[in-house]
């Protein structure tokens, strides 16, 4: 089954997410589909949290991609900040 969910980066204790495509067999941070945003959790000030490519999210959507847990509430918090 195909999944969208995040890859860690990012060094000790500073995490960076990449937000990605792959198969949900493979381990977390092991080779991707596609890669479609970002997500820092220590963002301050002017730095950027969360980045999606959103055509791209609903394309695999659509093809029948799941959501882990963590990218369905990023993508809620996206969706209200937008609007």
């Amino acid at each position: 089954m195909v999944t969208i969910r995040m890859a860690r980066g990012g060094s000790k204790k500073r995490p960076f997410y990449k937000i990605v495509v792959t198969d949900s067999r493979k381990p977390r941070d092991s080779g991707y589909i596609e890669r479609l945003g970002f997500f820092n959790p220590r963002a301050t000030g002017q730095e950027v949290r969360l980045e999606l490519k959103q055509d791209r999210v609903d394309h695999w959507i659509k093809e029948g991609a799941q959501l882990s847990t963590r990218i369905a509430t990023l993508l809620k918090e996206s969706a209200k900040a937008a609007a």
